[in-house]
């Protein structure tokens, strides 16, 4: 035994989860991205939930969210390797809730 003791103290503990009181898609960070970027999205309740990526056509290129969620604040990492340059298009529907938002892909 070398008699030396390591202490290591947690920076910071999360036991309560993020209520979110309505639905919300925020802007994906960072932007522009490359590789890879992260969106976060809010449900207000239990909803079926889809996330979508499109290109600047409209073709679908991605589906990131296929299920159903429970009420909360949700980070997706969207990584883009093998996807151009450009702007493209992240789509979240959930129950009647839909909204779109724009990224860009600088390589």
């Amino acid at each position: 035994m070398s008699g030396v003791i390591i202490v290591q103290n947690p920076v910071g503990v999360d036991d309560e989860q993020i209520i979110a009181d309505k639905f919300e898609l925020m802007q994906n960070y960072p932007n522009p991205f490359n590789p890879s970027t992260k969106i976060q999205y809010a449900i207000s309740n239990r909803q079926f939930v889809l996330l979508k990526i499109f290109n600047i056509l409209g073709d679908e290129v991605a589906v990131l969210v296929n299920e159903e969620k429970e009420q909360g604040v949700y980070d997706i990492t969207f990584n883009a390797t093998g996807l151009s340059s450009g702007m493209y298009l992240y789509k979240l529907q959930a129950g009647s809730f839909v909204e779109t938002k724009k990224m860009v892909l600088l390589r």
